[in-house]
């Protein structure tokens, strides 16, 4: 089965054969739009991670109490988006047969369309909970239909309408948003409408795919990102919804859009750190259903 990776996400320590939930890596950032550097995202977040406790105040729970098998990061070719995401549903599919939750760290959010590709796959009635300043929502950019600015377009296109809750939507032309009010579940601005959303998905028992993208967080707090945008939520803001996102019935999860380089102070990476260990402490431990 997959190896254990050398250097692993604080306290993710368990094997393939015991894990509940199986992290990996996408480095790609081919697509970027504006600023470039996430691809160095999912190695920061482990080097960094043991700048942090493995113990959360905010949860009263510790990643020692948590079976998460590392299986590193992918290497994947940077010269095509497609195969990067052959390579990267390729590698969900693997741990969802397993009965494994995936937790895939990024990259640019064009990877989660290979997560999702295999999510909706085993699960064909798959909904979709999206926190991120921009929509997402473009048929193409600059001529690309495979492109981070597209990204829940296509998987849009995976799960049909009104499947996919976005959260935190701040930014993207008129033409995004006429299209969001028509096909998607749209919550401009911040996180008004979750708990509602989540109770609905929790009562109907519908398989959830979680993504943040980091930019969801006001720059002030992560600036460290491709794509800042003012006006975003809190940390504390952003820890309390995936709370409540993770009373749902998650199959698969990503973080995204952390690029290093442009933050010298560290604090984005820290941020992201511990916003990983909140999603892991949150999420089931008890795998996901084969059905």
């Amino acid at each position: 089965m997959l190896g254990k990776n050398v250097e692993t996400f604080l306290g993710c320590e368990s094997g393939w054969q015991e894990a509940d939930i199986v992290l990996y890596g996408a480095p790609f950032d081919s697509t970027t739009s504006y600023r470039p550097g996430s691809r160095f995202g999912p190695s920061a977040i482990r080097h960094e991670s043991f700048g942090i406790e493995t113990y959360s105040p905010y949860q009263d729970a510790d990643l020692t109490e948590r079976r998460v098998f590392d299986s590193g990061d992918l290497e994947l070719c940077f010269g095509s988006p497609e195969k990067a995401l052959e390579d990267i549903e390729t590698r969900a599919a693997e741990i969802l047969s397993g009965g494994k939750l995936p937790l895939l760290l990024g990259g640019e959010h064009l990877v989660t369309l290979g997560a999702v590709r295999a999510a909706v796959k085993r699960y064909p009635d798959l909904r979709i909970l999206h926190f991120d300043a921009h929509a997402d929502l473009r048929r193409d950019y600059l001529g690309a239909e495979l492109s981070h600015a597209c990204v829940l377009r296509r998987c849009w296109e995976l799960v049909g309408d009104h499947r996919i809750h976005q959260f935190c939507i701040r930014s993207g032309d008129r033409e995004e948003f006429r299209f969001a009010r028509a096909h998607t579940d749209l919550h401009p601005f911040g996180f008004d409408g979750l708990e509602s959303v989540c109770k609905s998905l929790a009562d109907s028992g519908a398989p959830v795919y979680l993504t943040i993208d980091l930019d969801c967080l006001d720059p002030s707090v992560l600036p460290g990102t491709g794509t800042p945008e003012a006006g975003g939520v809190t940390f504390l803001q952003l820890l309390a919804a995936l709370r409540t996102a993770c009373k749902t019935r998650i199959v698969g999860a990503d973080v995204n859009e952390l690029a290093p380089m442009l933050d010298h102070s560290g604090i984005s990476t820290a941020a992201a750190c511990k916003i990983v260990r909140e999603l892991i402490l949150a999420l089931p431990c008890r795998g996901v259903s084969q059905k």
